[in-house]
C-alpha cells in the first residue's frame, strides 16, 4: 500500500516506516493552523480536519494520513500552547509547563478506500520543576523547534518527562487508534 504522510515531521515518519517501508513523507503548505474556539480536543480536531480538506483526491496514492498535535494550558483547558517561535518564547512554554501535568492531544486522519476517518486522543505528560541550568539546556538544544509546547520527548526533554496516562505516539504526533489502523491495513497487504 503506498501511503502518503502529508506532514513533515521525523518523529511520525519513525513510527510508520517499519510497517510502510516505502513511505512517501510530504508536509502541507498554506494550511490555517490558528486554533479555533473551543476546547483543546476540539481545536487539534478542527486543524487535523483543514489539513484534510486541504487535500485533493490522488490516484498516485492508496492512503494518506494527516496529524495535528497540541499541548493543553495546565489551567485552562480551552487554551492551547503550540509551537514556539523563537528561544525566548521556547523558554517560556517550558517554563510555564515545569513542575506540572499537561494534556497532550493528537488528531490524526486517514483516507482510505474514498473516505476520511478521524482520531482525536490525549496523554498526560508530568515535567519536573526544572533549575534555571537545565532549563538553559533544554532551549539550547534546539529540540523545541517546530514541536508543540516546545519539546520532544524523545529529545533532549525525554530525560526529564514522565508519560503519566495514555500513549507514547499521542505525544509524539499520530493518534494509536490510527496507528493499530494502519498496522492491521498493513498486515492485509
Amino acid at each position: 500500500m503506498k501511503l502518503w504522510l502529508a506532514s513533515a515531521s521525523p518523529r511520525r515518519a519513525a513510527m510508520l516506516l517499519p510497517m510502510y517501508p516505502s513511505l512517501y513523507q510530504e508536509g502541507l503548505a498554506g494550511v490555517d493552523e490558528s486554533p479555533p474556539t473551543g476546547t483543546v480536543e476540539s481545536q487539534v480536531l478542527s486543524i487535523c480536519k483543514r489539513k484534510a480538506a486541504a487535500l485533493k483526491e490522488s490516484n498516485e496514492f492508496d492512503a494518506i494520513l494527516v496529524a495535528d498535535t497540541m499541548i493543553s494550558d495546565p489551567d485552562d483547558h480551552s487554551l492551547s500552547i503550540g509551537k514556539p517561535t523563537d528561544k525566548a518564547h521556547a523558554a517560556v512554554m517550558l517554563h510555564r509547563l515545569s513542575g506540572r501535568h499537561h494534556q497532550v492531544w493528537t488528531a490524526t486522519g486517514l483516507y482510505w478506500n474514498g473516505s476520511w476517518t478521524f482520531w482525536c486522543e490525549h496523554a498526560v505528560v508530568a515535567f519536573p520543576e526544572f533549575s534555571d541550568e537545565i532549563l538553559s539546556e533544554l532551549v539550547e538544544s534546539g529540540s523545541w523547534k517546530g514541536k508543540a509546547g516546545g519539546y520532544d520527548l524523545h529529545g533532549a526533554m525525554g530525560a526529564h518527562a514522565q508519560l503519566i496516562e495514555g500513549t507514547e505516539s499521542v505525544v509524539l504526533g499520530l493518534a494509536s487508534g490510527a496507528l493499530e489502523h494502519l498496522g492491521a491495513l498493513a498486515s492485509l497487504l
